[in-house]
């Protein structure tokens, strides 16, 4: 039996094609929105994106971290890129935008809406996630995750994958808030390693760091030896994403 004996045949309903016609069409506003954001945000290099939960409250330690972090990293050079929402992200933005470096935000349209915070130099809106992330990836010099839901767990394991299997360039990617994240972190190594589902080096693209001065620090010192822009082989990957 072949497949084409496999598949029903097709018959579909004028509701259906009008719908196949408008799926084709929407392939062009994906592209404009990786266009335009890739030619808004060429002018921050280099760029440290931070993640974290957008339901910690401005009076919470980890806000108040978090703004420290990017206030030290904007005054270090950096611009600093966050999804652009309240929590965290807003005092990833806060912090960069009273520094010395542009302040970027990277909002999405959310069913129910996510308001953008007021501390962007920069702001841009994305209608699909995998458009959004692509930016974080492919500006970032470094990665600086705090405590998080769903969200940050899908942008610190989309960072590792790539670059655990080559298809991005190796940056730091440093956690921060080690009690929050050892649980994790443990079954990682008893499980995941000792399983043999990743390999033990695989650790060793994580850093955890709780001092905000150290975190620039480790970005610094992964790059001591080398400029922050892409080597010419990094390039070619980062057109491949």
């Amino acid at each position: 039996m072949t497949a084409k004996d496999k598949l029903p045949p097709m018959v579909p309903s004028t509701a259906a094609q009008s719908f196949t016609a408008r799926e084709s069409w929407r392939i062009f506003g994906i592209m404009a929105e990786f266009v335009e954001g890739t030619e808004r945000l060429k002018p921050i290099r280099p760029a440290v994106s931070i993640f974290g939960s957008a339901r910690t409250k401005p009076d919470h330690p980890y806000y108040e971290k978090t703004e420290r972090i990017a206030r030290l990293i904007s005054d270090a050079g950096f611009s600093v890129i966050s999804g652009g929402g309240p929590g965290i992200m807003e005092a990833a933005n806060k912090g960069a935008y009273f520094g010395k470096s542009p302040s970027v935000g990277l909002n999405i349209q959310l069913p129910m809406e996510q308001q953008a915070n007021p501390y962007q130099d920069i702001s841009q809106t994305f209608q699909h996630f995998f458009a959004r992330k692509f930016m974080f990836v492919k500006f970032a010099v470094a990665y600086v995750v705090m405590p998080g839901g769903f969200g940050t767990l899908d942008e610190l394991l989309e960072a590792m994958t790539l670059i655990q299997t080559g298809k991005s360039r190796k940056i730091p990617v440093i956690l921060v808030e080690s009690a929050f994240w050892n649980g994790l972190l443990d079954w990682f190594k008893t499980t995941l390693v000792s399983e043999g589902m990743i390999h033990p080096d695989d650790m060793n693209l994580i850093q955890v760091i709780d001092e905000p001065e150290k975190v620039v620090d480790a970005i610094f010192n992964h790059y001591q030896t080398r400029g922050f822009l892409p080597l010419p082989e990094e390039h070619e990957l980062m057109l491949n994403l």
